[in-house]
């Protein structure tokens, strides 16, 4: 159709040109609406295929505080800007058919949105306010730019300061008209307990309560091992296993256990719990799993893959209690290599919940109170730690990739308000688990790879050579390089660089930009290898209560067990699997996002106590607007460009610093630098700093602050507190 001879055809002189029989055409028409919908070629009012008669393209739009928005497109690398006069109404995440401008060298590509395909916010959370005959609800969502209308006696009684949901029931237009909405349910007022995070869970759609026909599924489901299950199942009570969780943890679904041969050899066992057992294929509580696909770890809760009588009852490996497990047994030899396997259908016992902490201190402190109370467990774990560093030497050595970033740990009062926050550091036994879950996933995967069975794998790919190319040249300002090999980088030498900078001024910056050259891992059918892990073979095997791959997987892996993955069967696997891994891929996204958020907005409440105090922070982001800067307490905020003083700052986005005209000042990501305290806003998700001097004695953040743990205010008065947020607003709307 793009060959300048062709003439506008019918699908039948299509398909005779194309030599398409007739039992064919069928497919033939829907290949070429599938063309036109992704704009690619258009379909006359006579019904005649023909090129468009402009560059139509079709994305998902990205909206800007400031009117205008992007459109992602995929397989695109560049956005595509669209005008704030030309956007046609569309709202943040909507997906819509835009119309491509001719791209110029020195600009990036403008278009204008010709259609909105799919309306993506239905439902929306936000701030009611109550005006004399109508209500106003202000988006929680900062993208949403639009507030919603509601018509007199569509509010359920709502007031001003109530959180809600409403439904769009019109709608913004091109004409300028504002979108129209009903309020559907009433959150609870922005200032109650628990208000703030469920919001959360109402604007991220997360389900709360199970279906019924779920419930009931599982009320019928027995709280103990009955005997008949126990049949025919590889006895494994009087083998010594443990799990190893935190301290606050309910679904203990692995297990762990570990005895050497005479002659070196080591017997590593991973016992998972065996959920399928209880959640069989299309039962109401698999239909509901593969709706979660996951579970959700809020700040204040957990919303659960499965009902608690499972997770946190019958299928997790409690102490002391009977269970079913599926158990992949491993000999290792003394260079670390996987000689031989067993994935069994088992009936295991653990003898002790341990703790990181507890483990931690027996294997890294010698702790003595920790090994007494332990005695009959120390020897294992003391093993356990010798495999353990056997294990990630031999992953490292083939080049795997450990980015270890910080993770946030917010303590909460009973009220739900954050009275700490801090960093939640790796330790021994978390590493420990870590190595043995990863063996256990690997092993798992490459034995059905090579079963050439249906299988769902979780993949890395190799990332993509111009981030890569990007990459190179930035670091060389630092005298390093990668080297690539057919054009491609080896996750080896992605290892060397980040082992080379540790410990050095340089390791925070160049290990955030090598992260962000990477892709995001994701689940497939196809086994297309872990970059991350330098591993040919990957797959998530180890948590079937709160991840539904590891669940799809258990099914495959039971069936071929009992040699009943028939042709049939496999047939029924080929076809559902690339959709398992589409939701399961999309829902963790989804999950990981709603988490962040979480953290944010309680990070947010957190600082607002610490108005005006001074800290010491890295720059963990530079922007043509601004310096993100993180606290060692993981807290990130934003210092605005107009408060760097005395200068004007340029960005350069070559080498992701800040650099002003006048005294040639360098800010760079990674560098060290005090802030105080600007403003924080819980409704944003935002904090603002200012560039501070180095104090001369320590502040409140950087040792515990006993106004902030009893929830009491800082000596900084309220007024003083007002207007610095108002001075920082002014900022803001510059």
């Amino acid at each position: 159709m793009n060959d300048p001879m062709y003439s506008p055809m019918k699908i039948k002189e299509i398909a005779i040109f194309l030599d398409v029989p007739k039992a064919k055409r069928a497919e033939l028409e829907e290949v070429l609406n599938s063309l036109v919908d992704e704009g690619k070629i258009r379909i006359s009012a006579r019904g005649k295929y023909g090129k468009p008669q402009k560059q139509t393209m079709i994305g998902i739009f990205c909206a800007n505080l400031k009117g205008f928005g992007f459109v992602k497109v995929e397989g695109r690398d560049q956005d595509i800007f669209i005008p704030p006069d030309r956007t046609e109404g569309a709202m943040q995440g909507d997906k819509v058919r835009i119309s491509v401008d001719e791209e110029q060298r020195t600009r990036k590509a403008e278009g204008h949105v010709l259609e909105i395909i799919t309306h993506a916010n239905e439902k929306v959370v936000g701030y009611y306010r109550q005006t004399k005959n109508y209500g106003i609800v202000m988006p929680d969502n900062q993208k949403i730019t639009q507030d919603i209308f509601i018509p007199e006696g569509k509010n359920m009684g709502a007031v001003t300061g109530h959180k809600v949901v409403v439904r769009i029931t019109r709608f913004a237009g091109p004409d300028g008209r504002k979108p129209e909405g009903e309020v559907t349910e009433i959150i609870g007022h922005v200032n109650d307990p628990g208000t703030d995070i469920l919001s959360l869970v109402k604007a991220y759609d997360l389900p709360e309560e199970f279906p019924a026909d779920a419930m009931e599924q599982a009320s019928g489901i027995a709280p103990e091992v009955p005997p008949e299950k126990k049949a025919g199942r590889k006895d494994l009570r009087q083998v010594q296993m443990v799990t190893i969780d935190g301290e606050d943890a309910k679904d203990l679904d692995d297990a762990v256990s570990l005895t050497r041969t005479d002659d070196g050899v080591w017997h590593l066992g991973v016992h998972i719990a065996d959920v399928s057992d209880y959640v069989t294929e299309n039962s109401p509580l698999d239909k509901e799993a593969l709706n979660r696909s996951t579970s959700v770890y809020l700040v204040d809760r957990v919303i659960p893959m499965l009902p608690h009588a499972l997770c946190n009852g019958i299928c997790s490996l409690n102490e002391g209690k009977d269970r079913l497990a599926l158990s992949c047994l491993m000999d290792i030899d003394a260079a670390g290599n996987v000689q031989g396997h067993e994935i069994a259908e088992t009936l295991i016992n653990v003898d002790r919940r341990m703790t990181y902490t507890a483990v931690n201190q027996i294997i890294t402190n010698d702790d003595p109170e920790m090994c007494e109370t332990y005695a009959e467990l120390v020897p294992m774990f003391r093993n356990m730690k010798t495999l353990s560093d056997l294990i990630r030497k031999k992953r490292s050595d083939r080049g795997y990739i450990d980015f270890d970033f910080p993770e946030s740990k917010v303590i909460l009062d009973p009220k739900g308000k954050p009275i700490e926050i801090r960093a939640y550091e790796r330790n021994a036994a978390t590493k420990l688990i870590e190595d043995f879950m990863l063996i256990a996933n690997e092993t798992v995967a490459e034995d059905y790879y090579w079963q050439q069975t249906p299988f769902l794998y979780r993949i890395h790919e190799n990332p993509d050579p111009e981030k890569i190319r990007a990459l190179i040249i930035f670091i060389q300002n630092y005298g390093l390089t990668l080297h690539l090999k057919n054009g491609e980088v080896h996750p080896k030498e992605i290892q060397k660089l980040l082992n080379g900078i540790e410990g050095t001024d340089a390791e925070n910056l160049i290990s955030r930009i090598t992260l962000r050259s990477m892709k995001q891992a994701r689940y497939s059918p196809e086994c297309s290898g872990h970059f991350g892990l330098a591993a040919k073979y990957y797959c998530h095997f180890t948590s079937p209560i709160r991840r539904y791959p590891d669940l799809q997987i258990h099914r495959i892996i039971k069936e071929s067990l009992h040699g009943t993955l028939s042709s049939k069967r496999t047939e029924h696997y080929d076809k559902i699997l690339e959709g398992v891994a589409e939701r399961t891929s999309a829902l963790e996204r989804r999950a990981d996002e709603a988490e962040r958020e979480t953290l944010k907005y309680k990070k947010c409440e957190y600082m607002e106590h610490h108005i005006g105090e001074i800290c010491e922070g890295v720059v963990s982001g530079v922007t043509n607007f601004g310096l993100y800067v993180e606290l060692p307490n993981t807290v990130e905020g934003l210092i605005r460009i107009t408060e760097l003083k005395d200068d004007y700052y340029e960005y350069n986005e070559k080498t992701f610093e800040l650099v002003g005209d006048m005294n040639n000042r360098h800010y760079r990501l990674g560098e060290k630098i005090w802030i105080e305290v600007a403003a924080a806003d819980r409704l944003a998700r935002t904090i603002d700093f200012l560039p501070a001097e180095r104090p001369k004695e320590k502040t409140p953040l950087d040792e515990e602050d006993t106004a902030v743990h009893t929830g009491e205010k800082t000596e900084r008065t309220e007024k003083e507190n007002g207007r610095r947020k108002r001075r920082h607003q002014a900022h803001s709307k510059q």
